[in-house]
């Protein structure tokens, strides 16, 4: 990449030159957090910036999505610090969104509900990820745990979405964390038949192939519906344990989704992919870019 960073620069600074403006920077970020900046720019902190959690990386590896949430709120995470872990997780993955994305968060107990009463999903604005990372800030524990209900709603959302065509067209994720087992509700065999049943669906009525991303959060955490509905619609499993770097584990992996649509954007129809985020702040100044 770096030759190529180079060769644009000299390119950008001839044609800004004649309208006395000096280039902005250009970014090449990889999968395993390698980063380069042109023109550079000295840190005082080396290996503190992960380009891998910013818009203008996950925009540009994945492409737009329609996301769905389903955080685990039983009783149970409130053990070991695991709310917290599960906020920051799930706000890390709000925070890469950009507006060419739609999305919505739902928890689930006892019985499951949506986060700011969403009925479909909404556009990820800058407004709408601010609402939705305060309504995470704002989660309580209680009760036991519905993984059919979770999946209802996860699925209602994403149907309404459709049918009102309120949807961004690529690709749909649902991205499931638990902690426990499943102990209310339809049993497991239910569950991985609902969402069987309901991706054959979207792929009929919609064309639209949907993937979920299970995460197993603990050693008691439930691991065979999670990694059955994974398998079963071509996502990733991924189970975490409870250990001294679990926390920055679970916000790792919650995170990287998109690399799975990450493999042959830039093929076929796709090589000439663009995307665009929102102007945001740096991750080391007060100032706003646009990429």
């Amino acid at each position: 990449a770096e030759p190529y960073l180079v060769e644009k620069l000299e390119r950008d600074t001839d044609f800004w030159a004649n309208y006395n403006v000096t280039p902005s920077w250009t970014y090449f970020g990889a999968h395993n957090g390698m980063f380069r900046q042109i023109p550079a720019s000295h840190r005082e902190e080396c290996g503190s910036y992960d380009p891998r959690r910013r818009p203008w990386f996950v925009a540009a590896s994945s492409g737009p999505k329609d996301l769905v949430l389903i955080l685990d709120v039983s009783g149970s995470m409130s053990d070991y610090g695991r709310l917290s872990i599960m906020k920051d997780a799930a706000i890390t993955v709000i925070d890469t969104l950009s507006v060419a994305d739609k999305v919505a968060v739902v928890t689930f107990s006892t019985t499951a509900s949506v986060l700011n009463d969403q009925t479909m999903l909404v556009r990820a604005t800058k407004e709408n990820k601010e609402k939705i990372i305060a309504a995470i800030n704002g989660i309580i524990v209680n009760g036991s745990t519905n993984f059919h209900a979770a999946f209802t709603e996860a699925f209602n959302l994403l149907s309404l979405t459709f049918e009102n065509e309120s949807t961004t067209g690529c690709n749909v994720a649902v991205l499931f964390m638990t902690d426990g087992q499943l102990t209310t509700g339809p049993g497991p065999q239910e569950v991985i038949e609902l969402v069987n049943r309901k991706a054959e669906e979207f792929q009929t009525d919609f064309g639209r192939k949907s993937t979920v991303f299970s995460f197993s959060l603990g050693k008691d955490a439930d691991e065979v519906v999670s990694k059955t509905i994974a398998c079963n619609t071509n996502g990733i499993w991924v189970p975490i344990e409870e250990n001294k770097g679990f926390a920055n584990d679970m916000t790792t992996a919650m995170s990287s989704y998109y690399k799975l649509y990450a493999l042959g954007l830039g093929d076929g129809g796709n090589k000439d992919f663009v995307a665009w985020v929102e102007p945001y702040e740096f991750a080391d100044m007060k100032n706003k870019t646009g990429t």
